[in-house]
């Protein structure tokens, strides 16, 4: 067995979520790659760059694919690292840089035939007019590249237009958690019998979707608010730009990924729209039956069939300049992917497998001039998760709960292990597009997704109807703290201003009907029937004093949001804590803010913090509140932030269509930077709530600009 194999199935999960969450780090010691060996394509670009006093960039060329180099040049200013290490994973290349920790990471891109589909359908799959992007942008990182040679890492480059793709069609399923499914299939352990139904929130860890209609503003406004939850470093964590070509028509602001062409979320002049992360059920594992006479044959209706098998290298760096070759088996059956161990064998089939055109459909998005264009890139169905909410200078307003849902056989459990020896259970298609849960234009004049059910959009009749879609489409039927307060403050509202849909934005509280809430009267009750230390006594009356607000100054919400820590994930907080764990969990908080502070009620923002450098400043917010804040201990009595509110993006249009943009990064627009004046220069007004008008045109622009400059490749 190779030392590929013997990494276990922690590792993996350990690998991945290093590549999600950006902790390996992306930033290693490179050997200089010689410019003449950095080609980039026959093409020529050219894009201007306007940074404005954020650091922002403007980006301007005159084709759609200048822009495109234009964008990736000045991400790359900002974040090589980053980019260079989301594409090197998207490669399978990862552990050539990393060693063999990341080896996991190569082994699942070769095993799920990444780069196969990737070359085979380039070509058939996307336009001309997408291909051009993703070139251009391949050929804005070699021109960096080719600038800075000592930023390379060696024989990764030239990049291509189809490192680009591979990027989507790689990281795309690990918002759904395929990377988990494969982790614990791996497990050196017994057969598998846990469920393997992985529809629970995972990382990222939520995300608020907002938007009003005239008919519910105070003056024929529509607002939205582009508001992801992301972690706060690696390669999914938000860049702002905007984008605009001269001749092709392309002018969008908003947040795009290390390694993406093209805004994911914002606004253009006309329409604008937001994700946020759902849990529908995309993944099934079959369980395959081996030939015990021939244990490289699976059954399938009634025949044995032969597992495809193939080697997988994987290059590892093991010391400096040196590395190794390891080749490792892969397997495939007709269900997809297989996982071989010496008692079992398991497939994997997720939706969309195989697909490229989630950049295509981004693309068509980012092009869309109204409800209905944008309607029509939507339908290409490519990208297989992720609730949207639109809204436009028209004043429509709409949601979609966009998911590419299998369409599976009833009668089976789906949440466990499916037989792979039928056919009967193995589901080739989609609910198609128009069928899925969506609401547009409601009675109400508001739709909201906070990673809630989508039967939970709004307020009224118009919602989604639970009966009309069955269990085995795998829609999640959660609500979170989230969407309780979004329905609650927007719903009881019938003539919201600005300044009040700026205000429940920034909402700090735990509804009555929230699982917080519920954990705070069980501790008070348990203290009326258990006899209780006077230390413990006393942090039951802070408790029972909490008004449930994670303000900057609420003295009662460290020692109550430390006790509800440990059951906190994907989000949203765990329904089944037992009255023991709470009351250890209490215990416990307690303690630590006694021995920090001396003290029980401490000022939230004293242990909420966020940390950048030499900026080390208090917050409000905390997990699933609107203003969502997630951080992990960093000292005893304090939590550094370390992912939720990112990248926010508030855009409205006034009753003349008359387009209105804020917005605000955790940090700022350099990522690795520590010299950069834009490395934490956001970060003392993203923690005071407040947010910086967005520098698009006219006299703020021209006032605004602090650097112009030209980049491009004609000059090699």
């Amino acid at each position: 067995m190779s030392k590929v194999r013997q990494i276990s199935g922690k590792l993996i999960i350990a690998a991945i979520l290093a590549f999600i969450l950006g902790t390996v780090g992306f930033a290693w010691l490179a050997s200089p790659t010689h410019p003449a060996l950095i080609r980039t394509n026959d093409a020529t670009y050219t894009a201007e760059i306007v940074r404005d006093s954020w650091g922002v960039p403007h980006i301007t060329g005159e084709r759609d694919a200048d822009v495109a180099f234009g964008l990736a040049y000045a991400h790359a200013e900002d974040d090589f690292a980053t980019i260079q290490g989301s594409l090197l994973a998207a490669r399978g290349k990862l552990a050539s840089a990393f060693g063999k920790d990341s080896a996991p990471n190569d082994y699942m891109v070769g095993l799920f035939r990444i780069w196969e589909f990737v070359d085979a359908g380039y070509e058939s799959q996307l336009s001309p007019e997408v291909r051009a992007i993703c070139e251009g942008y391949a050929a804005g990182l070699n021109q960096y590249a080719l600038e800075h040679p000592a930023a390379l890492e060696e024989n990764v480059y030239p990049f291509t237009g189809k490192d680009v793709v591979a990027g989507f069609v790689h990281k795309l399923p690990l918002f759904f958690g395929v990377h988990k499914v494969l982790a614990e299939l791996f497990e050196e352990k017994s057969p598998v019998t846990s469920s393997l139904n992985f529809t629970d929130p995972k990382t990222p860890l939520g995300s608020n979707a907002i938007a009003v209609a005239p008919s519910r503003s105070s003056d024929g406004r529509t607002m939205l608010a582009i508001n992801s939850h992301q972690p706060w470093e690696g390669p999914v964590a938000w860049y702002e730009a905007h984008l605009h070509s001269t001749t092709e028509g392309w002018d969008i602001t908003g947040g795009v990924f290390p390694g993406a062409p093209l805004i994911l979320h914002g606004h253009t002049p006309n329409i604008g729209w937001a994700h946020t992360v759902n849990h529908p059920d995309l993944i099934d594992v079959y369980e395959l039956e081996i030939n015990p006479d021939n244990p490289e044959q699976y059954k399938f209706d009634g025949e044995w069939r032969d597992l495809e098998k193939r080697e997988i290298p994987i290059e590892v760096e093991l010391w400096g300049p040196i590395s190794w070759t390891f080749y490792e088996d892969a397997y495939w059956s007709v269900h997809g992917p297989v996982v071989k161990k010496p008692h079992a064998a398991y497939a994997i089939r997720f939706s969309r497998y195989g697909e490229l055109r989630q950049v295509e459909q981004w693309f068509r998005m980012n092009k869309a001039t109204d409800l209905a264009s944008w309607k029509e890139a939507m339908a290409i169905h490519a990208i297989p998760m992720f609730n949207t909410v639109y809204a436009d200078k028209e004043g429509n307003i709409g949601y979609i709960y966009n998911a590419a849902l299998p369409m599976r056989s009833a009668g089976a459990n789906w949440a466990e292990r499916i037989d792979g020896s039928t056919g009967a259970t193995l589901w080739d298609s989609y609910l198609p597009f128009e069928n899925l849960p969506m609401v547009f234009n409601p009675a109400s004049g508001f739709v909201q997704n906070c990673n809630n059910t989508p039967f939970a959009t709004t307020i009224g009749d118009d919602n989604p109807k639970e009966n009309n879609y069955p269990p085995e489409l795998g829609i999640e039927s959660i609500m979170t703290n989230r969407a309780q307060r979004s329905l609650e403050l927007f719903g009881s509202d019938s003539s919201i201003t600005r300044d009040e849909f700026y205000r429940y934005k920034y909402d700090m509280s735990y509804s009555r009907e929230s699982v917080a809430a519920k954990y705070m009267e069980q501790i008070s009750n348990l203290s009326e029937s258990a006899t209780l230390s006077a230390e413990l006594q006393k942090a039951v009356e802070v408790i029972e004093k909490w008004n449930l607000s994670a303000d900057p100054e609420n003295q009662q919400a460290a020692l109550a949001l430390l006790t509800l820590e440990p059951f906190h994930a994907g989000g949203r907080y765990r329904d089944d804590v037992s009255d023991d764990e709470l009351m250890e969990s209490l215990e416990k908080a307690a303690s630590e803010l006694t021995n920090a502070y001396g003290a029980l009620e401490v000022p939230w923002q004293r242990v909420n913090r966020l940390i950048r450098g030499d900026v080390n400043i208090g917050m409000g917010g905390s997990p699933d509140v609107l203003h969502a804040i997630y951080g992990i201990p960093d000292g005893e009595g304090i939590r550094k932030g370390i992912a939720g509110e990112s990248y926010i993006l508030l855009v409205d249009w006034d009753k003349d269509g008359k387009l209105h943009s804020q917005s605000i990064h955790q940090f700022g627009s350099a990522t690795l930077d520590k010299q950069s004046p834009h490395y934490a220069d956001q970060s003392p007004i993203f923690a005071s709530r407040q947010l910086k008008p967005l520098s698009q045109e006219g006299d703020r622009f021209q006032e605004n600009l602090t650097r112009q400059y030209q980049v491009s490749n004609s000059h090699r």
